[in-house]
């Protein structure tokens, strides 16, 4: 330090409170946001804190520096993390008769009250269900009131609830739904749905879920409020709100946690889960089933339409006695807040 020029001095003490900065956002996947709140959002930025070390420690290797020490052991430690964010190959496994196709997708409303400012967006997305024709299909923010037709789907559940503006969660589904439900998230517009599908002679229990909004800006739930109440939410500090969001997201993964310890089936999880592939409530839930986006994805993998930021905060999760064969995102179709995603999957004999 002390051969050091001054401004690299002051390089090096921004690279020592990064290097803090990145190992608490490490460290917080494995601690429940109820306990450090305020620091669970760093766990939204720590693509960006794997960057900026990067380029610190391209810095210091350019001056031939050993201080490229500290960033190169944080990029070492961190390598596990860079899979959840950026997938370099993928994999396109041949299609076989007992594939299936697996589709979620948060549809905000079919675009109900017009946030895209277009007309035929709810039309849009039946078509590309109808191209893309999923065996499966979770839709999240779903509305009855788009008429949107999906009756080539003979089984489906739909839980709707809200008084002025009814929203909710549906499955559709060409196997035999043997049996549903929904699991009630406490002080929450947000819901969890489940299905158990019979395909063959074999059931799985696909679960589609939306949990707690971020809210950074106001979402379908939020336009139950008066325009007053809107206002002063966005006069809210964000670092807050998230924070909020976050423990809430805490208590309901926990629920549903629970809540499949009890099934006995291959478990599928689908849906808007407003959080990163860096969080605790990620970690809860995913427990050990498979980010299909690791397994066969590729690139960024964005999920919702971030204008600054490829943030995937949507996902499918497969039973290890599910393979997956083929995963894909679509960034190019913007008819929601978020973007569909797809799996193509094989339960293993």
């Amino acid at each position: 330090m002390k051969k050091l020029s001054w401004f690299n001095k002051i390089v090096f003490s921004c690279n020592i409170v990064l290097t803090v900065l990145t190992f608490l956002a490490y460290v917080l996947p494995f601690l429940a946001p109820k306990f450090f709140p305020i620091l669970s959002v760093l766990t939204l930025i720590l693509p960006l804190f794997l960057i900026l070390n990067a380029l610190f420690f391209l810095y210091w290797l350019l001056q031939l520096k050993r201080q490229l020490i500290l960033s190169g052991i944080v990029l070492v430690i961190g390598i596990t993390f860079i899979n959840k964010f950026y997938k370099f190959s993928t994999i396109d496994n041949e299609k076989t008769e007992s594939d299936f196709v697996v589709m979620s997708y948060n549809v905000r409303l079919f675009n109900l009250f017009s946030w895209i400012q277009r007309e035929g967006v709810a039309q849009e997305i039946h078509t590309f269900i109808n191209e893309q024709n999923p065996d499966i299909l979770c839709v999240q923010e779903y509305s009855e009131n788009a008429k949107v037709d999906l009756r080539v789907y003979k089984y489906k559940f739909i839980f709707m609830q809200g008084n002025k503006i009814k929203t909710g969660q549906a499955i559709f589904s060409k196997y035999p739904i043997i049996n549903d439900g929904n699991i009630e998230l406490p002080d929450s517009d947000n819901s969890i749905i489940y299905a158990d599908i019979r395909k063959g002679k074999d059931t799985i229990r696909v679960y589609d879920m939306h949990l707690q909004s971020i809210k950074i800006t106001p979402d379908v739930n939020e336009i139950q409020e008066n325009v007053n109440v809107i206002n002063k939410q966005k006069s809210q500090m964000v670092f807050k709100r998230i924070s909020n969001a976050f423990t809430k997201q805490q208590m309901q993964a926990e629920i549903l946690r629970n809540h499949k310890k009890e099934c006995k089936y291959p478990i599928i999880m689908c849906g808007d889960m407003n959080n990163s592939a860096f969080s605790y409530v990620y970690r809860s839930i995913k427990g050990n089933l498979n980010d299909c986006f690791e397994e066969a994805g590729k690139g960024f993998g964005e999920t919702y339409n971030f204008k600054y930021y490829p943030a995937r905060i949507d996902y499918i999760f497969a039973d290890k006695k599910i393979k997956v064969q083929q995963f894909s995102n679509f960034p190019e179709f913007k008819n929601s807040d978020h973007y569909p995603i797809i799996a193509r999957l094989n339960i293993e004999q």
